[in-house]
C-alpha cells in the first residue's frame, strides 16, 4: 500500500527525495494500513538537530482503546546525521522546504516516509506541468 501526496508535486519542483523512518504507535500503524492519512497542510522542520513532521493527520484507529493516538501532533523522522546536516544547511537557503510526498511499507513491514527537498512553483510553471502532462497522454492515445 502506497499513500501519495499528490498536490505537492503540483505545488513544488523537488531537486532531492529520501526515505525515512517514522516514530509510530501502535494505532499509528494500524490506521496508515486502512489508508487514513491526509498530508494537507503537512511539512517538515528541523527542531535541535533532528528532523520532526508537523500536520499530517493520521485519523485515529477506530477499534483503539484509551491508548489511542492523537491525530495531529508532531512526529519524528529518522535519518542519519550525514543526510540531516546536509538537507538543513540546504533548508536554510532561500525558498527551499521539505515535504512529506508518500507513505508506504518496506518489504519488512516498516512504515517510511519518502520526503522531497523541493521549492514552491510559480504559476507559469504549474501551468506548463499541466501543458506537458497533457501532451504525454495525447501522444500515448496516438500510439495505442
Amino acid at each position: 500500500m502506497e499513500l501519495k501526496n499528490r498536490s505537492a508535486f503540483h505545488e513544488y519542483a523537488f531537486d532531492d527525495q529520501l526515505v525515512a523512518g517514522m516514530v509510530l504507535a501502535g494505532t499509528e500503524v494500524k490506521s496508515i494500513r486502512e489508508g487514513k492519512v491526509s498530508f494537507s497542510d503537512a511539512y517538515c522542520f528541523f527542531h535541535k538537530g533532528e528532523l520532526w513532521i508537523k500536520g499530517l493527520h493520521i485519523a485515529e484507529y477506530k477499534f483503539g482503546t484509551a491508548n489511542n493516538h492523537m491525530a495531529v501532533h508532531d512526529r519524528k523522522l529518522l535519518l542519519n546525521k550525514k543526510e540531516l546536516k546536509k538537507w538543513e544547511a540546504k533548508l536554510k537557503e532561500k525558498g527551499y522546504t521539505v515535504i512529506p510526498l508518500k507513505i508506504f511499507f518496506n518489504e519488512k513491514n516498516i512504515a517510511k516516509m519518502e520526503i522531497g527537498l523541493g521549492r514552491g512553483k510559480k504559476l507559469h510553471d504549474k501551468r506548463e506541468t499541466i501543458r506537458n502532462r497533457d501532451v504525454e497522454r495525447e501522444m500515448k492515445r496516438y500510439v495505442k
